[in-house]
């Protein structure tokens, strides 16, 4: 990481906080309709554009 720029840092950091999982509250009040997170990401699959 230290040849990155602050402003790709914030951007991966940004995209890790975004590929969590959906919160378990969401799961339960949707009745497991909602199970997965709809931004969720493999990091072998699909590649970012930062």
């Amino acid at each position: 990481m230290g040849k990155k720029t602050v402003g790709v840092k914030r951007r991966l950091a940004k995209f890790l906080k975004q590929n969590r999982r959906a919160p378990v509250w969401v799961t339960i009040k949707t009745k497991r309709k909602v199970f997965a997170s709809p931004k969720r990401r493999h990091w072998r699959s699909k590649k970012l554009k930062v």
